[in-house]
Parts: structure tokens; sequence; C-alpha cells
């Protein structure tokens, strides 16, 4: 595919106005030189306007339904920010249309979906990418370079953490397991393993137990952030937890839950242990090692500088995000998150998910 020469505009259609995109896709790409948001759609009409009025351009289309949008053939990319049970399809229809795709996590709600879109994206020739923006932290990409020059040695142990204490989130579709697919697991659990597989650069999972909990569901006055749940309508787990080992022996303890009673509150962060040194983004990062026959904690200052592949971009998450996902059409290279890795962590949630419904350890590649 020919490189998209830096002066052209690139179009861009959104598909789903909620949450997400209004939180990060549109804020995000609007910061982005040279997009142009040219087409909206969502089942709610008024959220569809409400986007053109705010990020599109004046001549920006809206719709209800996605097929009528992939029809514009001047439309380069789409963002899907649907609710999970969406996402695999309205990608492969985006990615047969001819459009890069740009899809919110989760990549799927099963693995046999996720394999869906991988395979979509290579029969196509279009590029394909998943909305873990947590890689693009300061605390994340600096790992990631201490991982990459070796600093750790072989990382054999890691944990991803994503628990919240009481901040079930109440609105939109989050709670009905239908329209998602499962609760903080694949919510935010899924960023937190993202993140740990990829400082790990390990994609091969072995086996995995699983456990998931629904003791909290029931509670009313509960204290919770975004004032209390319904739990007729609190369909899916409180709390999730798995156990996976990858095929070179590595350990992997993967925690997450919207609501428990815990002070030890942390989201999107993750652990490694090598052969030569830790590090964690439990309080900014964490360096640990020994060195000169005495025990060492590095804790680099981030705030100073900046990342030099982003240099004169905003350092926000999202922003970044955006960013190296455009340059990645631009100059037709790979974005940051393929396919293939966001499949790795979309069958390992499965893998959990199935292992807490039957009591028993989940294999891959069986």
């Amino acid at each position: 595919m020919a490189a998209t020469n830096s002066s052209d505009k690139i179009r861009v259609g959104i598909i789903g106005c909620g949450g997400i995109a209004k939180g990060k896709h549109m804020p995000s790409l609007a910061k982005v030189a040279g997009v142009e948001m040219v087409a909206f759609c969502d089942v709610i009409p008024e959220r569809a306007e409400a986007a053109k009025a705010k990020y599109g351009t004046p001549d920006a289309k809206t719709y209800t339904d996605y097929k009528l949008l992939l029809e514009d053939k001047s439309i380069e990319v789409v963002h899907v920010c649907t609710p999970n049970r969406h996402h695999s399809y309205i990608t492969v229809d985006a990615l047969e249309a001819g459009k890069h795709v740009m899809c919110e996590k989760p990549m799927a709600t099963t693995y046999a979906d996720a394999m869906k879109m991988v395979e979509a994206a290579k029969r196509t020739g279009k590029k394909l990418s998943i909305g873990y923006q947590n890689r693009q932290t300061n605390e994340a990409l600096y790992l990631k370079a201490e991982a990459e020059n070796g600093t750790f040695g072989d990382v054999y142990y890691a944990k991803a953490t994503a628990i919240r204490r009481r901040a079930v989130p109440t609105w939109g579709v989050f709670l009905n397991e239908e329209e998602q697919g499962g609760g903080p697991l694949i919510d935010i659990g899924t960023h937190a393993l993202d993140l740990t597989l990829w400082i790990m650069n390990n994609y091969a999972p072995k086996y995995c137990v699983g456990t998931s909990y629904h003791k909290l569901n029931n509670d009313t006055n509960t204290g919770n952030a975004w004032g209390d749940w319904d739990p007729a309508k609190f369909t899916v787990e409180d709390s999730a937890f798995g156990f996976v080992v990858m095929e070179n022996g590595a350990t992997i303890n993967l925690e997450s839950s919207w609501a428990l009673n815990t002070v030890e509150v942390r989201e999107a962060r993750t652990m490694v242990c090598g052969t030569k040194a830790g590090g964690d983004n439990w309080d900014g990062v964490r360096i640990n090692g020994v060195r000169c026959g005495r025990q060492y904690l590095l804790k680099p200052d981030l705030s100073a500088g900046g990342v030099a592949f982003y240099d004169g971009v905003s350092q926000s998450a999202s922003d970044r995000e955006a960013y190296q996902w455009i340059k990645s059409i631009r100059e037709d290279k790979d974005p940051c998150v393929l396919p293939e890795q966001a499949l790795t962590v979309t069958a390992i949630l499965e893998g959990i998910y199935k292992s807490a419904a039957t009591g028993e350890p989940y294999y891959f590649n069986k």
C-alpha cells in the first residue's frame, strides 16, 4: 500500500458516538494535524448530530446505519466505538469496505470473533489496531524501553492489576453481559493484561486458571463513585482473577475488579520480575535490582524531557495513541498495537472466563 502524502487530509468516520468516542477518540483525533472527521454514526441520531456539531467538518454526514457510512469511498479510516458485542462484525465490514480501522478495546468478546478481524485485515491489506492507549503513558513507554534494553533479563513473573474499590460504571451498557461480554475483566483487566504482555513481549499462553465473582452485585447503599448500581441490571461479574502460564514457563497473575473491599487500588498497572531486575508502574516507575552487592531502587524523573518519537505532541496517552495511529497510516508502518497482539489478550480473557465457568484449567492450542 502506498503511503499517504503528509499534506493530504485523512478523512475519518466515527461509528458509535457514545462515551468512549466523546471522551477519547474524537477529542484526540481533533488534535492531529491533517485529520478531518467527516461522518458520524450512532443508533441514537441525536448523539451523531452532537458529535458532528462539535468535531465534524461543515459538510460532515450523520447516519444511524453504519453500512451507509462505509459506502463513502472518500473515508479512509474508521473508528469503531460501539459496545463490545458489535466490534467484530463492524470492523470486518469496515476492512472489507477498504477502510483502516481503529477499534476500541477489547478487540472482541470471543477469540473466534477477534480472529475474524485479524483475518479480514490480512485479507484486505488494511491496517487494524485496538485502543490500548495505556501503552502510551510515560511510565509504560519507559518500562518498555528498559525491557528492550535488556534491563530485566528473562521476565518469568508478572502481575497485571486493575483494581477499583467502589467504581462500578453505572451508565451505558457496562453492566450488560450480552452487550459487553463481561465485567471488569474485559473492561479494565484487558488494559493491564495488554500492558503486561507488551512489556514482556510474550504472546504465547499455555494454560490459565480463572475465577470470577458476583459477590457484591446485589448490594445497596454501595458507596459507589458513580452512584448505586441497579442489582437487576448488574449481570456481569464484579471481580475476576486469572493465573496464566506461558509456553516458556513465565507466570502472570491478572486481577481485576470494579468493587473490592481493599484500599490497594491500582488500575492499568503492571509489575514484571526478571533474572536481572524488576520494574513496575505502581508509583511512577520503579526499577529494582542488585548492583555491587547492594539492593537498589531507581525512580526515574518522568516529568523532565519527553519521548523523542512524540516530540512536540501532547503528552496525553489518548492523544499519543491517535497521533501514532494516523502516523502509521501516513507512513505505511505498523501501528503500536498489532491485531495479533490484541488477539492474544482476547484469547487469555476468554480462557479465564471459561476456566471460571468450568472450575477447570483452560488450555490454549488444544
